[in-house]
């Protein structure tokens, strides 16, 4: 289907301030032209990588014209910053979009399946948009903005955070009409002197550029609820809570796993609810109930967001689960939960790799979680009480910091130690059956995901893939 036409040339000019040489229109906008589809504005970002470098192949990909700061050979507006214009572009499509209810979700777990969660509900309601993949930072945000189409009815987007002061100047570009912070915890505390009180405050910087008479979407079951429920309400947000704890707006009863989907039962305003999902990560009963608020407060119908959430699929290193064939036959179920990691989700994935039924042992592939600061080796070390807890059969652990983890497992969980991730799937491979279950999990920057991908290619019906 062809892509309607998103800006003119003129229209970006007078967004940005800029200096027109041409006419010319543009569907999409880009920074990378790995990316980039035809018809796209490509946005010349400066950095470690010059954007004005790639204009030439960014043109080649089919791009319409470029926002560039200096002279190019192609149609393009010329401005004094790319940067400073791709904002002023995203505030610009912002205000052109008058009907347009706009959601927010930060969180240090969570936070990317429930704003895709929340996205589908969306798309069943009308006109929507969204952020995609991760695109949750100081380019991102802008970027998802200036995509926004003018006939929008409803939005969502992602702000993350790794440092206080981040989140602050995102939720006001974004000028939310609701806002959801699914879970506060010890993410990023390397960052912050006073820790998950800094990671705290931090997150509840996205109350601060709240629309008027907004709605804050919050978890009950958190220790920081009183604190940002208080801060909500000091900014005008009306608050509205979803967790086990009794009393929440969306209370879930109970989350099972039956025919290998998830089944919720949960009452929301005291009425009882009951949903069926494709996923089956014990965590999801919580993201189901936080991703259904959200949408009332963007006046979606609540059949459209259990159809969504009864439909929603696992994201690509967040729960994705696969067969996989063995070379002596049969063959394991492996979850590949390598996007990233925190004690936070590590605990909620082992505690569901606990709960599931399995034919053979319940495996984990870990590898470390990062950013965490000087507590680290204490952090991987406490995992051990979840993996008790979970009656998991096996562990494999990579990285320095997940020594601490094997030092404080008892020996008849150890399945295996390496220094490095890719050392990791071999020995687990070795040591296969048919039945069992795998789960890998870790941060981005300690490869968990080349784990994930070894065990995958041990599929015969991989070779000569791709």
């Amino acid at each position: 289907m062809t892509r309607r036409f998103l800006w003119t040339g003129a229209a970006l000019a007078r967004a940005t301030g800029g200096k027109l040489s041409q006419a010319f229109q543009v569907r999409g906008v880009s920074i990378d032209t790995r990316s980039l589809e035809p018809g796209d504005l490509f946005v010349a970002l400066g950095g470690a990588r010059d954007g004005h470098d790639f204009v030439g192949q960014a043109m080649a990909a089919g791009a319409s014209g470029v926002l560039a700061s200096r002279p190019v050979d192609a149609p393009h507006v010329r401005v004094a910053d790319t940067f400073i214009a791709l904002q002023s572009l995203a505030l610009a499509a912002r205000e052109r979009a008058v009907d347009a209810r706009r959601a927010a979700v930060t969180g240090s777990v969570g936070k990317t399946s429930v704003t895709q969660a929340v996205a589908a509900g969306l798309a069943r309601a009308g006109r929507a948009h969204a952020s995609v993949k991760s695109y949750n930072n100081h380019i991102g945000v802008p970027l998802t903005l200036a995509r926004m189409p003018a006939e929008t009815e409803r939005a969502i987007f992602e702000i993350g955070m790794n440092h206080a002061d981040e989140i602050t100047p995102l939720s006001g570009m974004v000028r939310p009409h609701a806002v959801a912070i699914t879970t506060v915890g010890p993410v990023h505390v390397e960052n912050f002197p006073d820790g998950e009180t800094g990671v705290a405050r931090a997150k509840a910087e996205i109350f601060d550029g709240a629309a008027p008479g907004a709605v804050a979407v919050l978890n009950a079951d958190n220790r920081w609820f009183g604190c940002l429920s208080a801060r909500a309400r000091a900014r005008g947000l009306a608050v509205r809570s979803f967790g086990r704890a009794e009393g929440a707006d969306a209370r879930l009863l109970d989350f099972a796993v039956d025919a290998g989907r998830g089944v919720v039962r949960a009452e929301i305003d005291g009425r009882p609810l009951d949903l069926s999902l494709s996923q089956t990560g014990a965590h999801w009963g919580l993201n189901a109930m936080c991703v259904l608020l959200l949408l009332d407060a963007l006046d979606v119908r609540r059949e459209d967001g259990i159809g969504a959430l009864s439909a929603f699929e696992a994201l690509p290193g967040r729960g994705a689960e696969s067969l996989v064939r063995l070379p002596g036959g049969g063959g394991f179920t492996l979850v590949d939960e390598s996007y990233n990691a925190n004690p936070i989700s590590m605990a909620a994935t082992i505690g569901s790799l606990g709960a599931r039924r399995a034919e053979g042992r319940r495996i984990l592939a870990l590898t470390d979680m990062l950013e965490l600061g000087e507590e680290a080796p204490r952090f991987h070390a406490d995992l051990a009480r979840p993996i008790a807890d979970a009656g998991i059969d096996l562990v494999y652990c990579a990285g320095p910091l997940m020594k601490s983890l094997w030092d404080a497992l008892p020996s008849t969980r150890r399945g295996g130690y390496a220094g490095q991730a890719p050392e990791l799937a071999s020995m687990i491979a070795g040591a296969l059956r048919p039945g069992d279950l795998v789960m890998v999990k870790g941060s981005n920057g300690s490869r968990a995901g080349q784990v994930a991908q070894a065990l995958r290619a041990l599929d015969p019906r991989t070779e000569g893939a791709g």
